[in-house]
């Protein structure tokens, strides 16, 4: 068995629901104006949609996303000789039905039981010692969604499935429904073939989302998304702009609208993993109970939960918006 397939069998034995490997092009020989190589086409298309994205201030208020994007496009320059990267999946999709009767606010459905980031981190930190142990002479580092990694990007090139319009990765077994990580290694693996996109024509995310937050197929301004107005936007409430504050509903963390469209979601199957069972509370978060909590409940409540990121000033934030939104008018 190859190396790249024993390292594909022991992610999935950890417990990873899909595995693939990308190739890290070396830069090109070519040099630029600055006596430097330039990079690889695949490098530079990634530096330049970030940079276009970036320019258009679409990041909003995520400065850390602002800071370095040559290194944020090129894993080279995050672990120096990297030639592949191991995106993993796990599936988050339970089968759960959020309880959104008149008084509950919406919870996105990864932040229904622990937090994916410490599940996966887990799981990889697993993964690189095995990897470190049938190559000894190998150097690793993994990520899961906070590194400088595109791994959106890296996991299409994996095979993991294709960004789709809502600039989140589709799986065509999965669906909507997989948190990524990530390992960046020095080995030089057989890759797999990169995802091909199959939204077609299909528009049904861009038409879902309440804030028109999908400006342009797979562009996302994060000044009018749900998700980065309820947990990334620290200012108040009242610094949001009264059409996107209406635009939010009842989602007090996240948004799973674009998500709960796309077609390939009639294909996922619901997973078995305990960690990611949801809480009885983030099924039918009472908001009228939720507007006392106090800074004890809080942490509580979001024990090994993402939606501790929120801090309980933005959670109760969110808490009173929603319930305003629900007010008659």
């Amino acid at each position: 068995m190859s190396l790249s397939n024993r390292i594909r069998q022991e992610a999935l034995a950890l417990g990873f629901d899909a595995v693939g490997i990308a190739r890290v092009p070396p830069a090109g020989q070519d040099s630029g104006r600055d006596g430097k190589p330039s990079p690889s086409a695949f490098l530079s298309q990634l530096f330049d949609r970030l940079r276009t994205w970036l320019d258009a201030q679409f990041h909003g208020t995520m400065g850390w996303m602002a800071r370095d994007p040559a290194r944020r496009a090129d894993p080279t320059q995050v672990l120096p000789g990297c030639r592949s990267v191991i995106s993993v999946g796990l599936n988050y999709f339970t089968g759960h039905h959020a309880d959104e009767r008149p008084g509950h606010g919406r919870i996105a459905r990864y932040a229904w039981g622990r937090d994916y980031h410490e599940v996966l981190g887990v799981k990889l930190t697993a993964l690189c010692s095995r990897i470190q142990a049938l190559a000894p002479e190998s150097r690793s580092i993994w990520y899961v969604d906070t590194g400088p990694v595109m791994e959106k990007a890296w996991a299409q090139q994996a095979g993991l499935g294709w960004i789709g319009k809502h600039s989140n990765l589709v799986s065509g077994q999965y669906g909507s429904w997989l948190v990524l990580g990530e390992v960046l290694t020095t080995l030089d693996l057989e890759p797999d073939e990169a995802g091909s996109d199959l939204c077609g024509s299909c528009s049904l995310c861009i038409k879902a989302c309440p804030t028109g937050a999908i400006v342009e197929p797979y562009v996302v301004d994060a000044r009018r998304c749900i998700s980065y107005l309820t947990i990334e936007y620290r200012g108040e409430a009242l610094e949001i702009p009264e059409v996107l504050r209406r635009g939010i509903g009842h989602r007090m963390f996240g948004c799973d609208d674009c998500l709960d469209v796309c077609p390939y979601n009639t294909q996922a199957s619901a997973t078995m993993n305990a960690d990611l069972q949801p809480r009885s509370w983030t099924l039918r978060p009472d908001l009228e109970d939720l507007s006392r909590t106090t800074n004890g409940d809080f942490l509580r409540l979001t024990d090994q939960s993402p939606i501790r990121r929120t801090k309980l000033r933005g959670f109760l934030r969110n808490v009173e918006i929603a319930r305003r939104n629900q007010q008659p008018s």
